[in-house]
């Protein structure tokens, strides 16, 4: 399996904490040297071990917040 690369360009915040130490954040992270996405997902303490999550661009960002917004 290849390796997957990542970094967090920006940490946004934390949605939530798990019990076992994990937060859910929102943070802008690039994968694979690509341009850098908004992503939701789990986290260790460390940022080495993650759950799986979902990524969006800036438009479906900004679409989410619109929709949020007229909720």
């Amino acid at each position: 399996m290849a390796e997957i690369k990542y970094e967090i360009v920006k940490t946004i915040g934390v949605l939530s904490e798990n019990p076992n130490g994990w937060k859910r954040e929102i943070n802008l992270v690039s994968w694979n040297d690509r341009a850098p996405k908004y992503d939701i997902r789990d986290w260790d303490e460390n940022h080495e071990k993650m759950s799986k999550g979902i990524t969006l661009s800036q438009e479906e960002m900004e679409i989410l917040i619109d929709l949020m917004k007229n909720e």
